[in-house]
């Protein structure tokens, strides 16, 4: 398996003192109630200063009324209105995430605790294996600087996730109807959950995580298809062994566990070599572009899968 090494934190990247308490601010109002919703599943609606990240791409971004409407979370429903709709009750705060496994040091971290880790703005492209995208400016902190905090053991190789379950504030587990086996979990390998573009999400366009986002917080991997993300994380695990996935363990054919964006390799029911980015001219068609290999990120990440038969590990 290659390795890597994360880069060592330099004084420029760790958090500015006022972004530092912009966001014990927002925790506060938060915990005593004073928050403010802003309308229907849009969860909390709070300024999230951070500085701008390298970690950028020079495109246009996906209008916000596209990124926080036009969603993929069934835990809210199988439509892509679904989540915006019907979201509204749920409550991402306050918030706790279990991290353990294979560790030198299990904790459970509050949401202000992970908010204190140095965060940033990345745009990032997303790529969803229904072969559409987005351009979305993303705020979070690298999944490293969490990992190093809790000291993985040398026996660990892969890093496992877990969503939240509430079917009272989330309708899509609950009915007699259930499109997927909750808890949602996704996987990857640790050299993976540790390269620098590996995020953790805590905000979009400069405000906390909308409900239909994955709020409060969620995962973000770019060169990987959009059903990697997985959404309203409660609890982190290192293991030895490849975690479950969910979507893998549902569709074994169609959704591989790496799921990097591969435009040679299709899905069974359509091709992967072209994408419709979404925004600006229409959900179908109008806006139709040539699918990159790992999304465009090849040369940062493709080093990870040297000697690796991708079409095999899809």
């Amino acid at each position: 398996m290659p390795s890597y090494r994360p880069p060592r934190i330099v004084s420029s990247e760790i958090t500015p003192e006022a972004l530092f308490f912009n966001r014990r601010t927002f925790l506060g109002a938060a915990a005593g109630g004073g928050m403010l919703l802003a309308g229907s599943g849009t969860g909390l609606a709070a300024a999230l200063g951070a500085p701008k990240s390298k970690y950028t791409v020079d495109e246009d971004l996906t209008p916000e009324a596209d990124v926080t409407s036009y969603n993929n979370f069934y835990e809210f429903g199988t439509g892509k209105g679904d989540p915006a709709a019907n979201s509204n009750s749920f409550k991402p705060t306050p918030w706790t995430v279990k991290v353990d496994g294979l560790i030198g040091k299990p904790k459970e971290f509050g949401l202000e605790e992970l908010l204190a880790l140095p965060i940033e703005e990345r745009v990032y492209r997303m790529r969803c294996v229904e072969a559409w995208s987005m351009v979305i400016p993303w705020t979070g902190f690298q999944l490293s600087a969490l990992l190093d905090k809790v000291e993985p053991l040398g026996s660990a190789k892969y890093v496992s996730f877990e969503t939240v379950v509430r079917p009272s504030e989330m309708p899509g587990q609950s009915g007699f109807f259930q499109p997927l086996a909750w808890p949602y979990r996704e996987g990857l390998r640790l050299d993976e959950a540790r390269h620098p573009l590996t995020l953790l999400s805590v905000g979009v366009y400069g405000k906390t995580l909308p409900n239909q986002n994955g709020a409060p917080i969620r995962l973000v991997t770019p060169w990987k298809y959009g059903f990697k993300g997985i959404k309203s994380i409660v609890r982190i695990s290192l293991t030895e062994t490849q975690p479950p996935s969910t979507w893998n363990l549902s569709a074994p054919n169609e959704y591989g566990f790496f799921a990097n964006v591969n435009p040679a390799v299709d899905h069974p029911r359509w091709s992967q070599a072209t994408e419709n980015r979404i925004g600006g001219g229409g959900f179908f068609g109008s806006n139709r572009r040539d699918t990159l290999p790992f999304n465009g990120y090849a040369d940062e990440v493709a080093g990870l899968y040297a000697g690796m038969d991708l079409r095999a590990n899809y």
